[in-house]
C-alpha cells in the first residue's frame, strides 16, 4: 500500500504581474522629467567685466558677446540682423522670458549695447552679467 503525502508537491507556475511596477516607474520618470531644470548656456566661455554690485538672476535667455565680436545664443553664432527672429522664437516658447547678456571684458561695447537695445525694443527684461571683483 502506498502512502500519499498530504503536502501538494506539484509545482504550479506562479507569475507576477509586472504592470503596476512599470506604471510606477513611468510615473516617476515623467515626474523627474517635468520637474528638472535645464541649465542654459550661450555656447562659449566669457570673461565678464568686474563690478561692485551683482544680483542673482535666473534668465531664460542667455546671450554672449565675445571679444571677437561674435554673438552666441543657444550654442550658435548669429549676426545682429538675425537676432530678432531668434528672440521672437524664444519669446513664443516663454512669453515671460528674461534675458541676460554676458559680454566679454574685451567685447566691443557697441555690440553689447545693440543687443541690449534690441531686447528692450522687443519688451524683454534684460540685464548685463558681471562678476564680483
Amino acid at each position: 500500500m502506498s502512502r500519499r503525502s498530504r503536502v501538494n508537491t506539484e509545482s504550479t507556475d506562479a507569475e507576477l504581474d509586472m504592470t503596476p511596477m512599470l506604471d510606477v516607474v513611468f510615473i516617476l520618470l515623467i515626474f523627474f522629467i517635468v520637474t528638472s531644470v535645464f541649465v542654459k548656456e550661450p555656447g562659449t566661455e566669457i570673461f565678464r567685466p568686474e563690478a561692485a554690485l551683482t544680483e542673482g538672476q535666473k534668465p531664460s535667455m542667455l546671450v554672449a558677446v565675445t571679444s571677437a565680436d561674435e554673438i552666441w545664443v543657444n550654442r550658435n553664432v548669429y549676426e545682429l540682423s538675425q537676432l530678432r527672429g531668434v528672440f521672437e522664437q524664444m519669446r513664443q516658447e516663454n512669453p515671460l522670458a528674461k534675458a541676460m547678456i554676458q559680454g566679454d571684458a574685451e567685447a566691443p561695447i557697441g555690440t553689447v549695447l545693440d543687443v541690449q537695445e534690441l531686447l528692450m525694443d522687443m519688451g524683454i527684461d534684460v540685464h548685463v552679467s558681471t562678476q564680483e571683483p
